[in-house]
């Protein structure tokens, strides 16, 4: 059975929950313990596939086809194990599953409760999976004293009650904020949040405090003393060069050692940190560097394209370059002048999207990179544009377009002649699923893992390595199967296609040095220790681009 680690928040959310989590999942590992890490979020939308990414940030898919929270992407990408359903959940799915009961009459007509039916709910959540592993890392969204937080920190305080003694600790992540003024570091926001946190019945056993300095010896036995933990307990969380400094980081902190201690485990096996030293070797040590354009709508938040910029920087660790990537608004890029704005660089992306909002942009953007010669990977709607570009430019289609931009459009009113079709009907393992543009749009889409097979000897198949591939989709609208041919005709190939065929999962220009589109998403399964084989490639191709340019 599973010990559970619960990290919580106080003082100020963005302080680094998910990224500590997913460093201490690491170093568990690294013990040779078998980890699971769980994202429990009390906001009311069901999940965030909805949310603006303005709001939230990148949606993170799973395999099996959940809209997560972006920290799933750190827990995967340090700990290498692939995320399901069951480990995100947020307050609007718990009350969803509690409302349905109801309506079903499971309750056999009591009346509904936030205790006990929903905290029920929440620790019947937490427990799925508990025999498949060592540690199973709970991370709580939000801070201490959120009111839509209430429910889930009540559950785990129940849970931990309910568990034998020893088996759950608490893990409470607190800002010690500098004062230039006073020249010293205050401790009194940690004090006021562990106090909230015990007030509600949970005591941290310890403390992981974000500071822009060292935690002095004086300051560190003052919050041992107020918040009652051992001083070894209080972590320093110090800013990093790189995220992925930050398994070794809390490792010579000690935080990997204080959770064993406080589940009383002596001795401990030792960590082997070997693959975590060769990555901080490789981020601290480049040969070179390449410029990377992004060329996308959400550029004002770079968290927009989390999975994206840290695959490229798997992609910079598998060559021993420095990936500098630059972010472009994909409406700049609709002005006379834009092709200057990508002059200089070594590689050109163009990342998913949803909306007609800087399309223009973003076909243009396609455009100079297959005329220029220069490396292009396009994502989801980056591969969509790249196959309108060609569709205008060498296949002669002036209006070439997408329904997403025209789905609105009566009939004989269309501004488009729509080369991306909205898919309505496809395959998801034995069942035919059936979508209409009027639906719901939240979990509507082609989500998660789905198989494409590859054509032998094509550029694809050779960075796969192969010609059965797996890759993780989130979208609506797919490039149009009748027009291949002709596209083909004009320089176009469709490397990878559905086991179906009629679905194009790929698209690349043979006679251009490095072309290719996706009608996935492969950021999301790349890791700093194994890249993902395309961004692998793709900045490999930016690496001999920069030795021309």
């Amino acid at each position: 059975m599973a010990r559970f680690i619960f990290i919580t928040g106080g003082v100020v959310s963005s302080l680094g929950k998910g990224l500590a989590s997913a460093a201490l999942g690491a170093l568990l590992q690294a013990r040779g313990y078998s980890v699971r890490l769980r994202k429990l979020d009390p906001y009311l939308n069901v999940d965030p596939g909805t949310m603006s990414p303005f709001e939230h940030g990148e949606v993170f898919v799973t395999d099996d086809g959940a809209e997560t929270d972006l920290d799933l992407g750190h827990y995967e990408r340090f700990t290498g194990v692939a995320a399901r359903k069951t480990d995100s959940i947020s307050s609007g799915r718990i009350y969803q599953n509690v409302l349905d009961k109801e309506r079903r009459g499971d309750y056999l007509g009591k009346t509904i409760q936030v205790i006990p039916h929903v905290t029920n709910e929440i620790k019947d959540f937490i427990r799925i999976g508990e025999d498949e592993v060592d540690f199973m890392l709970c991370e709580i969204g939000g801070t201490v004293g959120d009111i839509e937080g209430l429910p889930f920190f009540e559950a785990i305080r129940q849970f931990s009650q309910e568990k034998p003694a020893g088996d759950c600790i608490f893990i409470h992540l607190t800002l010690l904020p500098w004062i230039a003024a006073a020249g010293e570091l205050k401790t009194k926001p940690t004090q006021h949040s562990v106090k909230e946190l015990r007030s509600i019945g949970l005591a941290p056993d310890v403390l992981v405090c974000r500071a822009q300095t060292p935690i002095p010896p004086k300051e560190r036995e003052k919050l041992a003393l107020f918040c009652n933990v051992r001083p070894e307990r209080v972590i320093a969380a110090l800013d990093l060069k790189s995220i992925y400094e930050a398994p070794l980081v809390y490792h010579e902190e000690g935080l990997d050692q204080a959770v064993l201690d406080a589940f009383r485990i002596s001795p401990a096996p030792r960590p082997d940190l070997r693959k975590w030293h060769d990555v901080a070797d490789a981020v601290h040590n480049p040969d070179g560097e390449v410029r990377i354009a992004i060329v996308g709508k959400y550029t004002q938040l770079e968290d927009a394209y989390k999975s994206i910029n840290e695959a490229l920087t798997h992609g910079g660790i598998a060559n021993r370059v420095k990936v500098r990537v630059e972010w472009i608004d994909a409406e700049v890029f609709e002005a006379d002048d834009a092709p200057a704005k990508l002059e200089g660089f070594h590689g050109i992306l163009v990342p998913g999207g949803f909306g007609e909002r800087g399309t223009e942009g973003k076909i243009n953007a396609a455009r100079f990179a297959r005329e220029r010669k220069v490396p292009y990977l396009g994502i989801c709607l980056g591969m969509q544009m790249a196959v309108i570009e060609a569709a205008r430019n060498l296949l002669g289609i002036e209006n070439a377009g997408s329904q997403e931009f025209d789905h609105e459009a009566k009939d004989g009113n269309a501004r488009f002649e729509p080369v991306i079709f909205h898919m309505s009907e496809w395959v998801e393992g034995n069942e035919t699923i059936k979508r209409e543009v009027g639906d719901d749009k939240g979990g509507t889409m082609r989500l998660g893992a789905y198989d494409a097979v590859l054509t032998p000897g094509s550029r694809v198949a050779e960075i796969y390595e192969g010609t059965d591939i797996a890759e993780r989709h989130r979208h609506r609208y797919e490039v149009d199967i009748k027009y291949r041919e002709r596209l083909e005709a004009c320089g176009v190939r469709f490397s990878g296609l559905s086991p179906d065929g009629r679905l194009p999962e790929i698209m690349e220009l043979p006679d251009h040095p490095w072309f290719v589109g996706v009608q996935f998403h492969p950021e999301l399964k790349s890791k700093p220790f194994d890249p993902h084989p395309l961004f692998r490639s793709f900045v490999e191709a930016a690496v001999r681009q920069s030795r021309l340019v």
